[in-house]
Formats: C-alpha cells, structure tokens, sequence
C-alpha cells in the first residue's frame, strides 16, 4: 500500500513534533520540510528529507498529499492556510476561537474553488476539547459545560509577559483553581466568574537594573491578559530559569455536569495531562492529515472542522478491523 505523503511548513516546536509523529505511523512519509529561512540552516532530523523554501512549495504540488501548516495562529496561519489550500490538502491548528468562523469561510472559499481538504483548528483546544463539549451538549442537554486549562504553560501570555520593558525572560502558567474544579465535580453546578475559574503564576527575570515592584505592577493589571485574574509573581534568576522552565507542559479538561430523566445526576469528563504541548498537538495533527486524505480520495473538498471527521477516518486500520477490536 502505497503511504501518504506528508509536507510541513515551518519548522518550530510544532513543525518538530509533526516530524516526530509521522515517524510514529507506518502509513505516512515526510516528504519535504518548507521554511521561511534559509534552507541551509535547517537542521531537522530526518537526514533523507530535503528542506526548501516555502515559495517553491507549489512545485511540490504532485508530490504531496498534505500539507501540515505549523505556523501562529496570529499572523501566519490567516494567510497561509487560505495560499496553500490552492494546490494542497491542509491541516493546521487556528486556535483563536472567536475567529473561527471567519477563518473558516476564507478557507473554504479557496478549498472548494480548488477541490482540495483542509480542515482547519486541530488540536486539543480547539480540536479534542471541542468534540467532548459537543458530546456532553447532545447527550445530557440540561446540563452545564465547564472547561479548565492547566496546569500548563501559556506560550502567549508568557510571550507579553517578556514584551515588558525590563524583563530578560518569563514564563506564564495558567492553574485551574482546585475549589471551582472540586464544585464542578461534585455536581454543584455553580456560575464561576474568569477569576474564579483559573489564577496566573508568573516566574520572570530581570533585566540588569529593572525595577520588580513596577513589572510586578504592570503585569497584575495588564488588561485580557492578568487584570481579570488572581495573578503570582515570583522573580528567580536566570540559572533558575534555565533548569526549571523549559518545558512545554500543559493539559486541562472538560466536564458535563447536569441530570437526564428526572432528577438523575451525570457527570461527564474528558482531560489530558501533557508533559509537550507541541509535541500532543503535533500527534493530532498527523491522526487528522490521514482524514484529509481519505475525504478527498473520497472526492470531498472544502473547509473543515473536528465536527465533521468520522472518527474511524483517524485512524490506519479497517473499518472491518475497528469494530472488531473497539466496538
């Protein structure tokens, strides 16, 4: 059978772990990496793997049959997701959610004039999160939905964190608060304001001369970020830094909690507990890069979610084989 041929498009945290789970599946092969820099400075670690320049991608068009986009979701993916779907299937993980579906319909608008497939916003959150807030709404619909975050590192709140006049470096934790998890569980079903829900930790390192009580300050009231938050600073020194705060932990889960027939009290609850946000994100990824194929060897074409992927399109084996061993 022949494998389905994968290309990435950026090569970060996510383009790496994208390499990294192509490896992990039989059915697939990385054929080209494409990057904005110069491909001579590109080390990646599949050594038979050539690396091009994201302009030469659409030379590629015959020998790839998704393209997986590793780009932010800020300003990168907006622009490529919509110029690549004009020659490749695509999958890319667009998680600014109240942009969605705006993203959503300039996508599709260039997927159907092009016959090809991207589906839009995988991941966990959106991506997994969102097929289990689904689930719990169609099968318990008196009910509440409640999704905590964390424990886990936010990579854009850590990223204004730094953008602070003074800070050398920082990272931002987000933490579910233990109290509203504990009344979500026990099926109380309390109204929880933001602050309630989640608090901030923040570990930073001064710049030589900075001032901590005035960063301190600007960071608790910094607005859409900490102003809404219960929000801990903690300065620690660059060596701290160094052997503490260099990974990509992250996680959370979603919780249904409400009653069906009468008065019968049901709980619902899907969570990850992830050591590599990327490297996670990145298996999703590849598990929906196969689903793209199988809709348009199908001869589907457009824009797509996590909603409209059969779940049985995720996965290698036979639908014979699937209700066999998980049915």
């Amino acid at each position: 059978m022949s494998k389905i041929r994968i290309g990435i498009v950026g090569y970060g945290n996510l383009g790496r772990g994208v390499e990294a789970a192509i490896g992990q599946n039989a059915d697939m092969e990385l054929v080209a990496v494409f990057t904005r820099r110069d491909p001579a400075s590109v080390a990646i670690q599949s050594s038979n793997v050539p690396v091009y320049l994201v302009d030469d991608a659409p030379n590629y068009k015959e020998q790839i049959d998704v393209m997986i986009l590793c780009g932010g979701s800020a300003k990168d993916l907006p622009e490529q997701v919509p110029h690549f779907a004009q020659w490749f299937n695509t999958i890319d993980s667009y998680d600014t959610h109240a942009n969605i579906p705006v993203f959503f319909d300039a996508v599709d608008a260039v997927a159907q004039k092009s016959d090809t497939v991207s589906i839009i916003s995988v991941g966990w959150d959106p991506g997994l999160f969102s097929l289990n807030r689904l689930l719990g709404e169609t099968v318990l619909p008196e009910a509440n939905t409640y999704t905590f975050w964390g424990d886990g590192l936010s990579q854009g709140h850590s990223d204004a964190v730094r953008r602070i006049e003074g800070v050398k470096n920082a990272v931002q934790y987000t933490l579910p608060i233990k109290e509203a998890v504990n009344r979500v569980r026990n099926g109380e079903n309390p109204e929880l304001t933001t602050r309630e829900k989640h608090a901030r930790e923040c570990f930073v390192v001064l710049a030589e001369g900075a001032d901590a009580a005035t960063i301190e300050k600007e960071i608790k009231e910094m607005p859409n970020y900490f102003a809404e938050y219960d929000t801990m600073v903690n300065f620690i020194t660059e060596a701290e830094f160094k052997e503490n705060h260099q990974g990509m932990p992250h996680g959370g889960f979603v919780i249904r909690s409400g009653q069906s027939g009468e008065s019968d009290k049901q709980i619902m609850e899907f969570s990850l507990t992830l050591e590599s946000n990327p490297m996670f994100t990145s298996s999703v990824l590849v598990a929906y890069a196969r689903a793209a194929y199988k809709l348009h060897a199908k001869g589907d074409k457009g824009a797509k979610t996590v909603f409209d992927i059969p779940y049985g399109f995720l996965s290698p084996k036979s639908p014979a084989d699937l209700r066999k061993e998980l049915l």
